[in-house]
């Protein structure tokens, strides 16, 4: 079986190498950069399952280079964690609108480090399976027929709740900012505020119930769908 490999992107020779050794650790094959420049270089040229991402890099910045690859249809799939030191929430939703799948602030744990990193990958295979039902847990998410049941029993949404509700269950662990639900949800030409959002998450969760706690509030960003929050 081939071995995952992971771009490494960060200019402190010391996370470099923590991050190295944990992920090899882990059976990964480890590539590195600490310019942006130079990971723009090994993105095209290795083509890494993942990358790990500094924000604040010397010349090039971790932003800008996630733009870049997300405009390039060679690299555009590659899922991205982003590493911030300052864990600033304009650089996260800036990072997240631009396409990168997770983040993590520094100070952070390499098991916790390496807990995201699976799930992104795990996220990226499973979007490559077309799937018409979606079961998480006690929720059985029926999207052709527009259907929820909770335990067995149906639970009635309108479209858009139902549409929200399937793009985060679709992407568990990830997280969406508002804008992001916005334009998934309702279309890029909308008018509407992105509070709605709010809105029509605090009616989905009353629907819910239990199972609301599903849906997780990411302080300041927006969103997230996970069923490790259910007790």
């Amino acid at each position: 079986m081939r071995k995952k490999k992971i771009l490494v992107v960060d200019d402190e020779e010391d996370i470099v190498e923590l991050l190295e050794y944990n992920l090899k650790k882990e059976g990964y094959q480890v590539f590195k950069a600490m310019t942006g420049e130079e990971a723009l270089e090994l993105a095209k040229g290795e083509a890494p399952d993942l990358i790990i991402l500094d924000l604040m890099l010397p010349g090039l910045d971790g932003l800008e280079v996630c733009k870049i690859l997300k405009k390039d249809t060679r690299t555009d799939s590659i899922p991205i964690v982003m590493l911030t030191a300052k864990g600033e929430e304009s650089d996260i939703i800036i990072g997240l609108e631009l396409g990168a799948d997770d983040y993590i602030t520094k100070p952070f744990s390499p098991k916790v480090l390496l807990a995201r990193v699976k799930t992104v990958l795990r996220r990226s295979e499973e979007k490559l399976l077309p799937k018409k039902v979606l079961q998480i847990e006690n929720l059985t998410i029926d999207i052709p027929n527009y259907k929820l049941m909770l335990k067995g029993k149906p639970i009635k949404l309108t479209k858009t709740e139902f549409n929200l509700l399937k793009c985060l269950a679709a992407n568990p662990g990830r997280v969406f900012t508002r804008d992001q639900l916005l334009n998934k949800v309702w279309g890029e030409e909308t008018f509407i505020g992105d509070r709605a959002i709010d809105v029509h998450i605090r009616r989905l969760r009353k629907k819910l119930g239990r199972a609301s706690k599903f849906i997780v509030t990411v302080r300041g960003v927006g969103y997230k769908f996970t069923p490790l929050e259910m007790n």
